[in-house]
């Protein structure tokens, strides 16, 4: 269940989008409510929920400022705005600063509500995957492109296509360079050969797999690119040390 804040000054609302949310019967839980912006920026603070459905007209603090001063303090949860049609330019600058969607206050009904939740749903869905990826593959954050722009797009069509059969004949057609030039330029520029380079990304996604989902070995191997499960074995026993069935035993590599 996603935990959701509702913030709006107007009890009858409040009472009308919990009604709503009981009925439409999505995995949101509502785990509190605020009258007005400032005490919910203090229970975002102390909940941190994954959606903030708020008001944009309030006292004390309204949502747009709300939604303002919660990103740059680093909350990332969602934000869905609830506006009358007077507000409409607003809900369009609460766009601007981030927020997933917004809704009329005087047509809210069911259809509406489980149409816009299931966009945010699928915004958060895609957060904890993303999440992931930075737990397994941390070396996009700490290492930028190289400073070659053909061997820049080497690098992108291999984050794209890495499960596929890349060679170094497809990449001299991709970026119309000689084949032999573009081995030594990009071992040059990125310290590996394109071959060990796509096996490491390949091994990287494998152990991904292995630790996040109850796929088999044989299912991993194909997703990430490996023709066989001898080969998949193989190549990842000489990456990591173990093979790929003693990796996901290890208690240290499932979360």
């Amino acid at each position: 269940m996603w935990r959701t804040l509702i913030v709006d000054d107007e009890q009858p609302a409040v009472k009308s989008i919990r009604k709503l949310f009981l009925k439409a019967e999505i995995p949101f839980e509502i785990i509190g409510e605020a009258e007005n912006g400032e005490v919910g920026l203090q229970m975002i603070r102390e909940l941190q929920p994954d959606v903030v459905v708020t008001d944009i007209n309030m006292p004390v603090m309204d949502g747009v400022k709300l939604l303002q001063i919660a990103r740059e303090e680093g909350f990332d949860c969602r934000f869905v705005m609830l506006t009358a049609l007077s507000e409409f330019e607003y809900a369009r600058q609460a766009l601007v600063f981030g927020a997933s969607d917004y809704i009329l206050k005087l047509s809210l009904d069911l259809q509406g509500l489980k149409q816009t939740m299931g966009k945010v749903q699928a915004e958060l869905e895609r957060m904890v995957k993303m999440k992931k990826a930075d737990k397994w593959f941390p070396e996009k954050q700490q290492t930028g492109p190289t400073d070659h722009v053909e061997m820049n797009k080497i690098i992108a069509y291999i984050e794209e296509h890495y499960a596929e059969d890349i060679s170094l004949k497809s990449m001299s057609e991709l970026i119309r360079m000689d084949a032999s030039y573009i081995s030594d330029l990009f071992k040059k520029k990125t310290g590996k050969t394109l071959t060990n380079y796509i096996q490491e990304r390949r091994i990287q996604a494998g152990k991904m797999l292995l630790a996040e989902t109850k796929l088999t070995i044989s299912e991993i191997g194909q997703q990430v690119g490996f023709e066989n499960d001898n080969y998949f074995i193989k190549i990842f026993k000489k990456w990591c040390g173990v093979t790929p069935n003693e990796f996901r035993k290890e208690p240290k590599n499932v979360l």
